[in-house]
């Protein structure tokens, strides 16, 4: 029997990953903060040129032909004050996207534009559509 089970810390592992093997194989220099302190980017890239700050976001919800990527947090403890704070495109360079399906995208920050999501697989944001990597979907054999 096969089952899948979610798992968003380990979904965002797998982003994280997928975007530091990404930004290596194209000779990058990868440095990743410690313990998830930092709100703002998950990871820094730098080729030679000055560092890039890289906020990475996972989806595996699609509908309607397109990943929808939540760009927002609405707290994440019993204690949430129903303040939604959205990502600030001054706090990183790039966002990389990893969705379920292994599609990436690297769309720099002045791109994102603001709100509390985007879609991803339409016209909009092809341009930033980078080679695919491994799929986040994974599946447990028992």
């Amino acid at each position: 029997m096969q089952t899948t089970k979610r798992n968003p810390r380990g979904q965002g592992d797998k982003g994280e990953l997928s975007a530091a093997l990404w930004f290596g194989g194209r000779g990058a220099s990868v440095f990743i903060p410690l313990f998830h302190n930092n709100p703002h980017f998950d990871l820094v890239a730098d080729w030679g040129e000055g560092p890039k700050r890289v906020q990475v976001k996972t989806s595996s919800y699609f509908r309607n032909g397109r990943w929808g990527i939540t760009l927002c947090t609405r707290g994440g403890n019993r204690s949430w004050s129903g303040l939604v704070k959205t990502l600030d495109p001054s706090q990183y360079d790039y966002l990389f996207v990893v969705v379920g399906n292994g599609r990436r995208w690297l769309i720099p920050a002045d791109e994102v534009g603001g709100g509390s999501s985007l879609h991803l697989g339409g016209p909009k944001y092809e341009r930033f559509e980078i080679e695919r990597g491994v799929p986040l979907h994974a599946t447990v054999s028992r």
